[in-house]
């Protein structure tokens, strides 16, 4: 990799109480039962990584190798994930009354959506920490990351998915080579599964921020952002949120970006959008709640975001409003029509969670939360084909 040394994380740092651990050993949570974060030492790579440093690099997001944790560089699984195309988007635009609007498209990473980022991440440090049978619950494009970086690594892989999780997705998982296990039921449901795996079987756990390393793969969409857009942020960026990993990473990414002098104090205002039958984070930013009480009898369509708990619950809420960001749900039919009209003025063929960011606009708009002048960033996180056949009639 032209450039580009790894120095490894300096020691991971719980969330909830900031007490450190060593960062060489296998962690899931914290003894406080929250996630960890991988700390770098910033003020020493200041100095040495620079926006520069960045030219001529490889085109995928091992390119930020010096503030990811793999050290031993025969342990980094690719497969060819990140640096994919922020699009610049007119007719959207002048269709939602913005200034600028520009989609940043997640599915054209491997296996088809955003989730190869984080899964890159957390099967390479797996793989470097000694683990040795892997194991999660997943709404659906998690499981089929799972398997494919699985595979890659020669690790054996359990997926328990929802049973009625898209097709093209349990095709997916099932020819990777996953075992793959259906549950009536929600993500939840599955995630007590795979606790008992891990209690018997000694799988271990790559659950939604259970681990360290799976926000790490997806902050580089924040260190994109930056450089796609030629040294600056956005004024907003539009997530799709189930577990929030992707928007808690970008928000993780532009501290250590400030730390590291390529920006300021400024941030994009983050907004998070679910749907409306499955919308604890926007229940809870209208609460004025620091966390989110679990959702009952969670059900859409967009099975990215039917998450009716998360464990980074806390640090989604807390990204929102530090940012002067915020939250709001948007219904399935109203999900499907945008999906639709994505596709009409980009050619894009989004999934509905990327859809559902399109969606978010208008009552952002109407709150007040989003103004005319602004350039804002719709993230597309996965790709339509996922979905044949899911969305209702519109």
């Amino acid at each position: 990799m032209k450039g580009s040394e790894s120095t490894g994380a300096a020691y991971l740092e719980c969330t909830g109480t900031g007490e450190r651990f060593e960062s060489e050993e296998l962690h899931g949570l914290s003894p406080s039962g929250k996630p960890l974060f991988a700390r770098y030492p910033l003020s020493t790579l200041r100095d040495r990584f620079r926006p520069e440093d960045l030219r001529g690099r490889s085109a995928d997001l091992w390119r930020y190798a010096e503030v990811l944790p793999v050290r031993d560089p025969s342990c980094r699984i690719g497969l060819g994930e990140g640096w994919t195309p922020l699009l610049d988007t007119p007719r959207v635009a002048r269709r939602l009354g913005l200034a600028r609007v520009l989609v940043k498209d997640e599915g054209q990473n491997p296996t088809a959506s955003f989730k190869a980022r984080g899964m890159a991440l957390a099967v390479s440090r797996a793989l470097e920490l000694g683990a040795e049978e892997l194991a999660l619950p997943s709404a659906g494009n998690a499981g089929g990351a799972a398997a494919a970086y699985g595979a890659a690594a020669g690790m054996p892989v359990h997926v328990v998915v929802p049973a009625d999780t898209p097709l093209p997705i349990l095709e997916e998982i099932r020819i990777l080579g996953a075992n793959l296990v259906l549950l009536d039921g929600l993500i939840s449901d599955c995630g007590k599964v795979v606790r008992k795996g891990v209690e018997e079987s000694g799988w271990w756990d790559l659950s939604t921020l259970k681990e360290p390393y799976r926000v790490e793969g997806k902050k580089t969409m924040g260190y994109e952002l930056f450089e796609q857009l030629g040294g600056r942020l956005p004024d907003g960026i539009i997530y799709p949120t189930g577990g929030g990993t992707g928007l808690i990473g970008m928000w993780k990414a532009f501290d250590e970006m400030e730390a590291l002098g390529w920006i300021g104090p400024e941030r994009p205002r983050m907004f998070s959008v679910q749907a409306t039958g499955c919308a604890p984070v926007v229940r809870a930013w209208e609460e004025g709640a620091e966390s989110c009480r679990p959702w009952e009898g969670a059900r859409t369509y967009a099975a990215g975001i039917r998450v009716p708990g998360a464990v980074g619950d806390f640090l989604i809420l807390r990204a929102l409003r530090a940012s002067g960001g915020g939250a709001v749900a948007v219904d399935d039919v109203e999900i499907a029509r945008w999906t639709g009209l994505l596709g009409e003025d980009t050619g894009i063929f989004a999934a509905p969670e990327g859809g559902a960011t399109a969606a978010a606009v208008p009552p952002l708009l109407e709150a007040g939360l989003l103004s005319e002048e602004d350039e804002v960033v719709l993230f597309n996180t996965g790709s339509g084909l996922k979905y044949v056949g899911m969305a209702p009639e519109v």
